[in-house]
């Protein structure tokens, strides 16, 4: 496993003599969150105003509220990526998903779902006026001092960002796959939360979760929710973990902040051929450790 821990701001630990570049997974999601929420403060966004020609708002996909299907439900997607296919077209995937169809009332539910994001990828292009990778990096990458991140092109930049084949295609992750250093996605999680990017309201927002149940057999969640781009909860020894847990084609990473009074500490772990209950534990333990001794 590799790791990169953030205490009180400083980068205390993180790979060493040579840091890889490695896929951030579902992590993209937090970045892409914060991203839209630069949006609202900037009074571009609203959270709570039905999006334009939908019936769901910006909060609601955000937390995966919208109704919206996900791509992973189609059995010809796993077929395709398992056998290294070209990625289909957006469009091709909506149409073989009937996206439009809601799979329930917007707000009645919860549904993760990877179609919601490519949807939050296309809400910040049309609002900034940007492409994607251009409004993430003047709008949360270059204000948090975050470098050496970008999104991957193609297989060949996952083949850079994981040793082994360059067999998946980063297109198959439609909302978008950031790239990069272990120790920056600590440290962007470590200032998106104890920052001044978003205002404390936007901020609290941000955290605000909805309760997904109770425990995960064998995961560290006692009370496992999903905040505004975040997993959001407790874990078995009390401390709320803040972050995101991504996993991909041989690899899993896990991105998460905790505080105890004054005192936080931010880690990400990245593994491959392990699980998330191992990378999870793994953060879990060594938040602990740096935060009670």
């Amino acid at each position: 496993m590799l790791m990169s821990v953030v205490v009180n701001g400083q980068l205390v630990l993180y790979p060493q003599p040579f840091e890889p570049t490695l896929p951030w997974w579902s992590f993209t999601k937090t970045v892409l969150a914060a991203t839209a929420l630069t949006l609202v403060r900037d009074g571009q966004l609203s959270l709570d105003d039905p999006l334009a020609g939908n019936d769901y708002t910006l909060r609601q996909l955000l937390r995966h509220e919208a109704g919206l299907a996900d791509y992973s439900e189609l059995a010809d997607y796993h077929t395709a990526v398992a056998n290294h296919e070209l990625p289909w077209s957006a469009q091709e995937m909506l149409e073989r998903l009937q996206a439009d169809q809601l799979r329930y009332r917007p707000g009645a539910g919860w549904r993760y779902s990877n179609v919601g994001y490519l949807m939050v990828a296309r809400l910040i292009e049309h609002t900034s006026n940007l492409t994607l990778a251009e409004a993430v990096r003047t709008r949360v990458l270059l204000p948090l001092g975050i470098d050496d991140v970008r999104f991957a092109a193609d297989r060949a930049d996952l083949q850079q960002a994981c040793t082994g084949p360059a067999t998946y295609d980063p297109g198959w992750v439609y909302h978008g796959l950031l790239i990069g250093p272990l120790s920056q996605a600590a440290l962007l999680l470590d200032r998106l939360l104890g920052d001044s990017l978003l205002p404390a309201d936007l901020l609290l927002a941000m955290q605000e979760t909805r309760t997904l149940g109770g425990p995960i057999a064998g995961r560290p969640w006692s009370a496992p929710g999903y905040a505004l781009g975040l997993m959001r909860g407790p874990v078995a020894n009390g401390q709320v973990l803040t972050g995101h847990t991504g996993c991909g084609p041989g690899s899993v990473v896990a991105v998460y902040r905790g505080c105890a009074g004054d005192a936080s500490a931010s880690c990400a772990v990245f593994a491959q051929g392990a699980g998330e209950v191992a990378v999870e534990a793994c953060v879990v333990e060594h938040i602990h450790r740096y935060l009670h001794g």
